[in-house]
């Protein structure tokens, strides 16, 4: 049996993010999922919140599924990233179907997860089920100019596989 792990306390670089319950039922999903798995844990588990009880996502196929939720950094400069659950992926084949999906801070609609399925077989997902992971980061905004030609480097403009394996 696993002991339980008090959460960590937020930390100094703790920034407010706010959290909405555009669906209902989304309360029971995200009961124990707005505290983190591990003491060590930087993402929130995003829960399948359909409007079935199952969903079937073919052999590479995508399936877009609703999360329940949108949320809102309340500070500048931090956005949210969605990445694939790493079990997820690596024992079912379903994965985060654009790499990373960006959640911009200015966005504050439902959070949609596009999973696709990588395996050969058909896939099912449940209401409630764990689909992805959102963690938040700060982000640069770059001040874009224009230069006539960037500043030489060692590696210069070296392509793919230019530094060697």
């Amino acid at each position: 049996m696993n002991p339980i792990v008090p959460p960590a306390s937020p930390g100094p670089d703790a920034r407010p993010v706010d959290v909405a319950f555009v669906r209902q039922e989304a309360r029971l999903h995200y009961r124990q999922s707005l505290t983190p798995a591990t003491r060590d844990s930087v993402g929130l588990d995003l829960c399948a919140c359909l409007e079935t009880e199952e969903a079937l996502i073919p052999a590479g196929a995508r399936l877009r599924v609703p999360t329940g939720i949108s949320v809102q950094p309340r500070v500048p400069g931090v956005a949210g990233f969605v990445y694939s659950r790493s079990g997820l992926g690596a024992c079912e084949g379903l994965v985060v179907a654009q790499g990373v999906g960006v959640i911009d801070p200015d966005y504050t609609g439902e959070i949609f997860v596009f999973l696709l399925n990588t395996s050969g077989e058909e896939r099912r997902i449940k209401n409630g089920d764990r689909i992805a992971q959102l963690v938040f980061q700060p982000c640069v905004r770059p001040l874009w100019r224009e230069v006539a030609a960037l500043a030489p480097t060692d590696r210069g403009s070296g392509g793919f596989g230019h530094t060697g394996r």
